[in-house]
């Protein structure tokens, strides 16, 4: 097995200006060769209620290079978030914890609770950014279960004119082993940033309905 290396774990401070700064600390819990730890070690966290521009050098796609180009749809200090460069469907995107968690059982509890808060904000910023009202979430667990790269993720897959499709097509696409396209790198930009909005949208939303209770 290849060495673990080190990789950067932002504080929640660090794109929250309503709290002091921290120290960044460490972390071993990455695999060099995982493509999900690259994307962590690489874009830094920013506040979601906030996004930065679409120019900003933090979001630019070709940071991952030389692997395939990331489209960044959410940064936090636990999680990120991401367009599948090999969608299903437009809006197809990936949800996975920072650290290397090659499963959902080492997930840690903090780790699972945010991912199940994003997981909600997510399916509705797809479903605005898109215009598409059905989806599925999936999450496979090992090679037998149809998990590609060891490092546990959630799929939201968008679902237009499901009804239309024919059930054993329907059953192999649900699980990821469809028809699937590259992502064009200009199409990408452009959805990433409607998610990123929409992501937006849906947080202040929440807080609306907050501030009412």
């Amino acid at each position: 097995m290849a060495p673990k290396t080190s990789i950067t774990v932002p504080s929640p401070t660090d794109f929250d200006p309503g709290l002091p700064r921290s120290t960044s600390s460490t972390s071993p819990d990455s695999e060099p060769s995982c493509p999900f730890c690259h994307i962590s070690a690489v874009f830094p966290p920013y506040n979601p209620s906030d996004p930065p521009s679409p120019t900003s050098p933090i979001l630019n796609p070709e940071l991952t290079s030389p692997q395939p180009s990331t489209f960044i749809i959410l940064s936090t200090p636990h999680l990120v978030a991401f367009l599948d460069i090999m969608p299903l469907s437009v809006g197809h995107v990936l949800l996975c914890p920072r650290p290397h968690r090659p499963k959902l059982t080492d997930v840690s509890a903090a780790e699972s609770a945010e991912l199940g808060r994003y997981l909600r904000i997510l399916s509705a910023a797809v479903v605005r950014a898109t215009g598409i009202h059905d989806w599925n979430v999936v999450q496979n667990n090992g090679a037998a279960a149809a998990q590609v790269v060891p490092h546990m993720h959630f799929h939201v897959i968008p679902r237009p004119e499901l009804r239309d499709q024919r059930s054993e097509r329907f059953t192999a696409t649900m699980f990821g082993r469809g028809q699937r396209d590259e992502l064009d790198e200009e199409e990408g930009v452009a959805l990433a940033e409607r998610v990123r909005r929409a992501v937006a949208e849906v947080l202040r939303a929440d807080e609306e309905a907050g501030a009412k209770l």
